[in-house]
């Protein structure tokens, strides 16, 4: 499956090391950084990619015993 997310880049001044400070705007647990935008991107997807698969036992976990229904649903945004 693939999601899509807004990737925010926000650059981090020289006097405090450099490079850039990386966030999905739709996913605020995800944040990363990197010395250039190329390495924050991927370190962000690798961030996004951890907040989601660790999210998905903790939900399996809170429906425990529970009657749901479960579904995907597909929502688009602006």
């Amino acid at each position: 499956m693939e999601m899509v997310f807004t990737a925010i880049f926000e650059p981090i001044s020289e006097a405090e090391g450099g490079g850039y400070v990386a966030y999905a705007a739709e996913l605020p647990e995800a944040i990363s950084e990197g010395d250039d935008l190329d390495q924050a991107r991927e370190n962000l997807r690798s961030a996004i990619e951890m907040v989601v698969n660790s999210n998905r036992p903790v939900a399996e976990h809170a429906f425990e015993g529970k009657r749901v229904t479960r579904e995907e649903i597909r929502v688009k945004v602006a």
